[in-house]
């Protein structure tokens, strides 16, 4: 019987090492899964962040390029009105 005893003994220390192994496996996967989930949500509030920003560049790029035809447009009135004082001149 003491011949078998090493032999269970050795059994339940491979399953007992085993057993260690998976949870350790697990731990890692758990830690990873965490981790992917803190990036999806990191890169799910620095996309909502980058739509903000690309409405407010998009609103701006709009206010500029009505100021700048404003722009054009007063100074193609004033090229109009200098041409029309040179012809009476």
């Amino acid at each position: 019987m003491t011949a078998n005893a090493p032999a269970l003994y050795s059994g339940r220390m491979s399953k007992a090492s085993a057993q260690q192994a998976i949870d350790q496996d697990l731990k890692r996967l758990e830690f990873r899964v965490e981790e992917l989930i803190r990036t999806v949500e990191r890169l799910k509030e620095e996309n909502r962040s980058l739509r903000v920003q690309q409405e407010h560049m998009t609103a701006e790029r709009a206010q500029l390029i009505e100021r700048n035809e404003l722009a054009r447009s007063r100074v193609e009135a004033m090229i109009g009105r200098l041409k029309a004082m040179e012809q009476n001149a």
